[in-house]
């Protein structure tokens, strides 16, 4: 939440009676017809307070909350990549990740973009037996692997439930990779294959590059 002042009905009712004559003939008593008509249009002052307020959330991406569905539609989510049911938190990190998003073929791109999206990933890059390059030993590789990369992720992606962040009715706890594979496989460079591998430690490795420049 933000820290936008928070008034309530109470705060509005006060404030009008403040504005009001004084006499015997303005009276303040909770059960005066006055205080009740005053109530009733101090209710819609908090209102909008209210959702004054919430704008002030909903206009960053990554925490709309009222606004999500908007910012979904100005993005093209949701789609399939997420589930039927998903996250609150997960719907924000893709619309976090989709409105960021400046285009890019690096490894910094593509591991930041992840993590944007809740994942901790590192990539490996493939290369072609080349003699002079390779040593003995080394796989023997067609020149298709010039083009294939992988990106290596914990074998399961937990992403809990979070006071402040979350929704009422949302998972305490849930895991799922197709958001990671689905959000990759569109940005990734038309001319490449891209693979997942997921292991409980292959996303704490460092990133292993054989071949820089087959991703350009």
């Amino acid at each position: 939440m933000n820290n936008a002042p928070v008034f309530q009905a109470a705060d509005f009712l006060a404030a009008l009676q403040a504005c009001m004559p004084r006499g015997r003939v303005w009276p303040k008593a909770a059960d005066a017809i006055q205080t009740q008509t005053l109530q009733g249009l101090a209710i819609p002052f908090q209102q909008h307070n209210d959702r004054a307020n919430y704008l002030l959330v909903d206009a960053f991406p990554s925490t709309p909350e009222e606004l999500l569905p908007e910012w979904e539609a100005t993005l093209g989510l949701p789609d399939p990549c997420a589930g039927t049911q998903p996250t609150i938190a997960a719907r924000q990190a893709q619309v976090l990740a989709r409105f960021t998003a400046v285009g890019g073929q690096s490894l910094p791109y593509f591991i930041a973009y992840a993590a944007k999206l809740g994942f901790t990933v590192t990539i490996t890059q493939y290369t072609p037996f080349r003699m002079g390059q390779q040593a003995m030993g080394d796989q023997l590789g067609s020149p298709d692997w010039a083009f294939t990369w992988a990106i290596n992720a914990p074998y399961v992606s937990e992403i809990p439930f979070r006071m402040g962040q979350s929704a009422m009715g949302d998972a305490l706890e849930s895991w799922n990779n197709a958001v990671l594979e689905c959000e990759l496989n569109a940005i990734k460079p038309a001319h490449t294959v891209l693979r997942f591998i997921y292991g409980l430690t292959a996303a704490l490795d460092d990133t292993f590059i054989l071949d820089e420049s087959s991703l350009a």
